[in-house]
């Protein structure tokens, strides 16, 4: 066991307080991580501000990079000194969804996720719950082997740590999820972290048309960066109308990456007869979704979810660190701020505002 630094959250809309709380030793299948690089997601704010609910106290972060520095008994394909990021959802292997392959949606989970004693706790023996039983908010953490991944000596851990989130999940729906086809029309609605890297995906899979959708003009004028062919900004026009009047009768594909009622039923309304919406963002716990029953119908729509990129993440994180290094995915344009780690509170502040793509907290700065 050691002691180490993390960010405890207490209580819902609390500071986090900066702790030193003490990390158990790996078991078997585990490594222990010295964090180096977390990006601040949106998912990590709703649990914060109790959108989404989660047992306190808990060490929130999951967009994760830094350096194996132990190994447990069974693991065999890492070793201390490496460098790696890791993914949000541990898998089995084994269960009926992992070998058809959808570990995003392993059976298991919950029974891989378990310790016989707690990975973190306060210096009185106190338990401090992880989000996803990962708590990369903390100088060191605990992951289990098949849930890390190297990352290529020649991609830095301030970018490399959006491969683990935020870009797996955004490009990961355009590709595993609604499987976008070359030449197809695409709608991205919200075009923070999430939303960027699905107008960069959509970019990858050669659609010929890529639509971005946000309130913020900074924001449409990145996504421009990234690949968008054409911008509308949600609080002054009407989206389904400025879409239609863009390319006829709507798009192919359309990706929500906000997380509400709302957007998710414009991702539907934007769709051309037969299209598909794939929703992304994550609503806040009790959401519901209204939606004209004849989209379905007469017009052959389809909604879908995507968790995670819907993918194989060892193998997607591999293979979108290849596309960084090609220049074909752009990985340090997503990072608008790098931070030291006393000021994480700030960097939340900053994403609610609305002004930034990704803030990205430096845990030894």
């Amino acid at each position: 066991m050691i002691t180490t630094r993390a960010a405890v959250l207490s209580g819902v809309n609390e500071p986090l307080a900066l702790t030193t709380i003490q990390v158990d030793d790996p078991e078997p299948h585990e490594a222990r991580i010295a964090v180096s690089h977390v990006g601040l997601c949106h998912s990590d704010l709703h649990y914060k501000t109790g959108t989404v609910p989660i047992d306190l106290p808990v060490v929130l972060g999951h967009e994760v990079a830094g350096v194996v520095e132990a190994v447990g008994s069974a693991v065999t394909g890492l070793k201390p000194g490496d460098r790696v990021v890791g993914a949000l959802t541990p898998s089995c292997g084994r269960c009926r969804n992992c070998e058809a392959g959808r570990p995003t949606q392993c059976q298991r989970v919950e029974e891989v996720r378990q310790r016989p004693r707690p990975a973190f706790q306060h210096l009185d023996g106190r338990r401090i719950e992880r989000l996803g039983d990962l708590g990369a908010f903390s100088q060191h953490t605990l992951m289990r082997e098949n849930a890390l991944v190297k990352l290529p000596d020649d991609v830095p851990s301030h970018v490399g740590c959006l491969l683990s989130c935020c870009v797996i999940t955004g490009v990961g729906a355009v590709f595993r999820g609604a499987e976008v086809r070359p030449g197809s029309t695409v709608a991205v609605i919200g075009c923070g972290g999430v939303g960027s890297a699905i107008v960069q995906g959509a970019r990858l899979a050669g659609a010929s048309a890529v639509i971005a959708v946000d309130l913020d003009d900074a924001r449409l004028r990145a996504a421009r960066k990234y690949g968008a062919t054409h911008t509308v900004n949600g609080g002054a026009e009407d989206v389904v109308a400025a879409i239609r009047e863009h390319l006829g009768d709507g798009v192919d594909y359309s990706f929500e990456a906000v997380g509400s009622a709302r957007t998710a039923a414009t991702a539907l309304a934007v769709l051309r007869p037969a299209g598909t919406a794939c929703l992304v963002g994550i609503a806040p716990d009790g959401t519901d979704l209204s939606l004209p029953a004849a989209d379905f119908f007469f017009q052959e729509k389809r909604l879908i979810g995507s968790y995670m990129g819907s993918g194989q993440a060892r193998e997607d994180i591999l293979q979108l660190a290849r596309l960084y290094r090609q220049g074909r995915l752009l990985l340090a344009e997503m990072v608008t701020e790098v931070i030291p780690f006393r000021d994480i509170d700030d960097g939340f502040a900053a994403m609610r505002s609305g002004d930034v793509t990704r803030v990205v907290v430096d845990l030894h700065a």
